[in-house]
Formats: structure tokens, sequence, C-alpha cells
């Protein structure tokens, strides 16, 4: 029987094998290392706040890494952009695929798809809270997120003031 993909979350049994995976070297600027990541989820949760961090799976083998925010309404908005950024429509109310990665090991064998549509089927269940929205963002010349994303219904929007990365709205 062939393993399937799935998602676990990230825990002190794990941790460990999720930190190694890594991107190709032209992929880096693309995404936040995995250990900045799962800093950066400590932080958020600690301070009260929403992120949801997952281990891709094949079977019992880590292939990427997935992170889940949520943001439930303006004044939590406010809190997660720098200042002088737009906040767009789509933010308050939404969940965002923060981070998403597959080991350069793992690529174009659709881990990546079938993760995502995981996320999604997990987003909608909305376990955080109410949500009209599922976002997201990438780097302008990264294809090929911008055709996975697309491939899903993912619809780009225009670059919010003092943002950098290209955002994409699902409407849950």
């Amino acid at each position: 029987m062939k393993p399937e993909i799935t998602l676990k979350e990230v825990n002190y049994e794990n941790y460990d094998e999720l930190i190694d995976l890594r991107v190709k070297v032209d992929q880096r600027n693309f995404v936040a290392s995995n250990i900045y990541s799962l800093a950066e989820a400590y932080a958020v949760i600690s301070s009260k706040g929403y992120a949801l961090p997952f281990g891709i799976y094949l079977g019992d083998k880590p292939v990427g890494f997935l992170m889940i925010g949520y943001c439930p309404d303006l004044e939590y908005a406010k809190g997660i952009c720098n200042e002088g950024e737009e906040i767009p429509y789509f933010l308050p109310g939404s969940y965002e695929v923060w981070r998403f990665m597959i080991d350069k090991r793992y690529q174009h064998r659709g881990y990546g798809s079938e993760a995502l549509k995981l996320a999604l089927e997990f987003i909608k269940t909305k376990p955080l809270g109410e949500a009209e929205y599922c976002c997201l963002s990438y780097e302008p010349e990264n294809e090929v997120a911008r055709k996975l994303y697309r491939s899903f219904g993912f619809e780009e929007k225009e670059l919010p003031k003092g943002w950098d990365e290209v955002p994409a709205v699902l409407k849950l």
C-alpha cells in the first residue's frame, strides 16, 4: 500500500526532523527557514496569538512544513501588520497559510498539492473561529507557488501598501 500525505502537529518528538528540512538554494528567498518559523510560532502563541505549525509527512517520513495562522478581527490585524502597512479587507476574519514548504528531495511529486488540499480541508473546519477567507502571500517571482495556489482557486489581489509579497485570497 502506497503511503499517503498527512499533516501532523509539531511536537517534542518531531520538531528536530522538521527543522532539518530544506528548500533548494534558489528557493531560500521564497520561505523562512523552519527553525525561524517554529520560533515565530512560539512567540505568537506565547503572546496569545494564533499559529498552528504542522509537519507534512509521507507515511512516517517528514517531507515538508506548513504553518497556519488566524486573524480574527481588525484589532488583531493591526497588531500583526508592520507600521505603514495597509490592512487589506481580507485579512481580518481570515485564516492564513503562513508558511509552506516541501523539502528539496521531495519536490515535484504532488506532495505539495496534497498537503495544501489537507490544509484547506482543516481550515474549512474553522478550528480557531469563524472566517470568511483564507489568504496567503508569495514572492512575485515564485511561479511554482503562483501556479499551485491558482489551481486551488486562490485569486491574486493588488499589492497592499507596504507589502512586498503577492497576496492571494480564497473565499471559504
